[in-house]
């Protein structure tokens, strides 16, 4: 069966971060990644212009699972506020947990674009979609809730990817579990001081 140029990259896309996840960045080569997928090398061609076009899109499917995995917690019907903060923290950790490779890669991704002329830019752009995706789960925990944040939800989500980063860094490098723990219950109580009831006024 053909595949449409949706589908190749879609593949793609699943088999670059496959072998960025497995064996980094560096590895992650035109060649590597269709063979990853079993397609041929004019496949990739035919469904990108460039590397960079399908790193863009494996930047997507780490947000895609990052936000399905925090998303869920909003589904639960009696999460209250605290567990909704506290348990979207612990479901990013959940994915380091069982991707750590991914998430490395994408911390190498950062800094080798920050270096690469070529990939100018796309370190900017990747945060950026990572604040945009805190700041829409801490808004829909809040409305979910009928609670309204004190601070400006763009700046609540610019310290909650800044401590997460900070997280997968440490636990890249010991492995802690145990340690990793009070460290969200701090970044949690943390933001919980920063909304109250809609019905309250500061």
């Amino acid at each position: 069966m053909r595949l449409s140029v949706e589908q190749r990259r879609t593949a793609l896309a699943h088999a670059a971060l496959t072998v960025i996840a497995r064996d980094g960045l560096a590895a992650a080569t035109t060649r590597a990644i269709v063979a990853e997928a079993g397609m041929a090398l004019a496949s990739f061609h035919y469904a990108y212009e460039s590397r960079v076009e399908l790193l863009r899109d494996v930047i997507r499917l780490v947000l895609e699972g990052e936000r399905d995995a925090v998303g869920a917690l909003l589904d639960l019907p009696e999460a209250d506020f605290a567990t909704l903060i506290r348990g979207g923290l612990g479901a990013y950790v959940g994915n380091l947990r069982e991707a750590p490779g991914r998430e490395q890669g994408m911390l190498e991704l950062t800094f080798h674009s920050l270096r690469e002329p070529a990939l100018e830019g796309m370190a900017l752009e990747q945060y950026a979609h990572y604040r945009a995706l805190v700041t829409g789960l801490l808004l829909a925990a809040a409305e979910r809730c009928g609670m309204r944040w004190l601070q400006p939800v763009e700046q609540l989500a610019r310290f909650v990817v800044t401590c997460t980063d900070g997280l997968t860094v440490a636990w890249l490098v010991d492995h802690d579990d145990a340690a990793i723990e009070p460290q969200l219950d701090l970044i949690a109580a943390a933001l919980l001081t920063q909304a109250q009831p809609t019905g309250e006024h500061p």
